[in-house]
């Protein structure tokens, strides 16, 4: 089915269950709790289709708040804040203002597609062999690394929000944040999925006093049904909202973050070695949030935009779909169709880890690696019948290229990227789109919350190499240093058809990211799948790893046919165990016309809002 055809053919129409907007709370406690339930959160659907702007998110309150900015005559980029700044109160573990994120954005009026980078930078001070241990000269222990002040990156969120609002938006930030702070001093009913977050950290959240008073209260995890209130986040947002980002990164909270990492504040008598990090006043003060060009790739006809390094989406999504340009993907025959998506992500995994960092950094040769010329050098190693032996061995983007190259092998390990983040895809009326991704790494980050501000830090410096490499080793762009961003695989995509918006999509799930837009846009482009069966179909992931995880629907319908071409299938390990990503997108199915799709069932499912649901 083409994008062009899809509004034609539509059966079913979805309404609108944007869910009541929370009222005002008069009176806020001190400290946040969980209390019993009130009213019932507002309902998740997973498709709406209608006129006025559109939105799609993990969570219904952010999906709310986006639409009623879009109400008020705010447009995407205003829509996009308000809803991340919910986000940071509704799911405080993947998405807060200690943390950061990449966003791509369609400027209607220009037609024109931008990026801006909102990634966490690394301390001045930190060095290559930051995260060594001297005693054993080995990198400290990942668990070890993760909750402590020196996985801790300059938080890029606010200044991230601030520029895109100076750009773009149409309302000032303190505007824009009371619909979370309403969110915050009102509550949101806890479901299984929060609590089983909260779970999983339990252990660490007991030995970090702010995060535990703060997120097991009364020292029990919360229950399910119960509402759970974050008043010290509304009073950061209020504070935030009056004084502007310069006092995140230069006032006094940045003060306080920078306290917070140095010391991080353990329960006494805890025994967990919670290590201080390296974070000083100057590094608030000196972060920016970048500007810059997003990646662009044509495909079938359409131009695929996309997050450029530091972020590795675009260079990754947009390296694999020029490669499979060299295929015939036939909707009839899915299993050769998914044999090429699985090699064409191997060998861009392969590149990937090979040439992709920070470019203010190191040398990242993102032009070549775009390139044409490259991707059929690269396809030449793609056997129609018989799956490349993995890892396969990097290219050579240096504008010299061969028809074809004899595959190769390489020793280089996958980069641990974990998978708790979250997305959200906006449309306005004007047609303006914003596309954008936000992580602070971990579920629950660093595990370290602020005192008294109810945000956990990230831990996104765990996105780095932790090990340098030995003398004489091949190269690795991603290793620690000063100022540096660790590379991510944030893939926030926006795709045009003669210079208009037809798609934007992005998902959480760390390196898994980049697998998952890249076969959601396969689905829907190559296989002909409207764009909620393309977001719901099974998931498989090949980031040039030997085994290809799956979904247990994709091992189940393709796993014999796709082990008879020689791929070896196992299911995803998680976490979740089995469930890769949770994407979100919109398709603008005519002027006007926008369907907005989420998660039917992954992670508890997603939330789509529309301003005036098609009836």
């Amino acid at each position: 089915m083409s994008l062009s055809t899809i509004a034609r053919v539509l059966r079913r129409r979805t309404a609108l269950a944007a869910g009541a907007t929370v009222a005002l709370s008069l009176v806020a406690p001190v400290t946040a709790q969980a209390a019993p339930a009130a009213a019932p959160p507002p309902s998740k659907q997973p498709v709406a289709t209608g006129y006025g702007g559109a939105v799609a998110t993990v969570d219904p309150d952010a999906s709310a708040t986006a639409i009623e900015v879009l109400r008020r005559g705010g447009n995407a980029m205003d829509a996009a804040v308000a809803a991340g700044a919910t986000l940071g109160v509704t799911e405080p573990y993947v998405a807060a203002i200690g943390g950061g994120g990449y966003l791509t954005y369609y400027d209607a009026k220009k037609r024109r597609v931008h990026a801006i980078d909102g990634r966490e930078t690394a301390p001045a001070a930190m060095r290559e062999n930051s995260f060594v241990d001297p005693a054993t000269g080995k990198a400290i222990p990942f668990d070890q690394a993760v909750t402590s002040g020196l996985s801790v990156g300059t938080p890029g969120t606010v200044a991230q929000w601030d520029r895109g609002l100076r750009r773009f938006g149409t309302r000032d930030l303190g505007t824009l944040l009371k619909p979370a702070i309403r969110v915050a001093e009102k509550g949101f009913v806890i479901d299984g999925e929060f609590r089983e977050q909260t779970a999983v950290n339990e252990a660490r959240f007991r030995d970090i006093a702010p995060t535990r008073d703060l997120f097991l209260p009364g020292g029990k995890l919360p229950e399910i049904g119960s509402v759970f209130r974050n008043p010290d986040l509304a009073r950061t947002y209020r504070e935030l909202g009056r004084h502007g980002a310069d006092w995140f990164y230069d006032g006094a909270l940045a003060k306080e973050i920078v306290q917070t990492v140095n010391k991080p504040p353990v329960v006494p008598g805890a025994t967990r070695n919670v290590r201080p990090g390296l974070l000083k006043n100057d590094d608030l003060d000196d972060y920016r949030a970048l500007s810059k060009d997003p990646t662009r790739v044509s495909y079938r006809g359409l131009d695929v935009y996309g997050m450029p390094p530091s972020s590795s989406g675009g260079t990754t999504v947009g390296g694999a779909l020029n490669i499979l340009a060299n295929f015939k993907l036939d909707p009839n025959d899915p299993v050769k169709a998914l044999h090429y998506y699985l090699e064409a992500s191997k060998l861009a995994y392969a590149d990937r880890g090979r040439y992709v960092g920070d470019p203010a950094k190191v040398d990242v040769p993102t032009r070549e690696l775009l390139s044409r010329g490259f991707a059929r050098e690269r396809a030449c190693q793609i056997r129609p019948d018989r799956a490349a032996t993995a890892p396969v061995t990097p290219g050579s983007p240096d504008g010299r290229y061969d028809p074809c190259v004899p595959p190769g092998r390489s020793s280089q390990a996958l980069t641990f990227e974990g998978p708790q983040t979250t997305h959200l895809s906006v449309a306005d009326k004007w047609g303006n789109v914003a596309s954008y991704t936000l992580s602070i790494e971990q579920f629950g980050g660093s595990g370290i919350t602020v005192p008294g501000r109810g945000f956990i830090l990230n831990n996104q410096l765990t996105d780095f190499t932790l090990q340098p490499p030995a003398p004489g080793a091949t190269p690795d762009p991603n290793l620690p240093g000063p100022g540096k961003r660790p590379r991510s695989s944030m893939s926030p995509t926006i795709v045009l058809k003669d210079g208009r918006p037809v798609l934007a999509l992005g998902t959480p799930g760390g390196s898994t990211i980049i697998t998952t837009v890249l076969q959601t846009l396969v689905n829907r482009i190559d296989l002909g799948m409207s764009l909620p069966r393309a977001l719901a179909a099974p998931r498989a992931t090949q980031r040039n790893t030997p085994q290809v995880f799956a979904e247990e629907a994709f091992i189940q319908r393709y796993g014999k046919a796709l082990a008879a071409r020689g791929h070896r299938l196992e299911l995803f390990p998680g976490p979740p165990r089995g469930v890769i990503g949770a994407a979100a997108g919109l398709e603008i199915l005519r002027p006007g016309l926008v369907q907005a799709v989420a998660e039917p069932t992954r992670r508890g499912g997603g939330s789509a809002q529309v301003v005036h649901p098609l009836r």
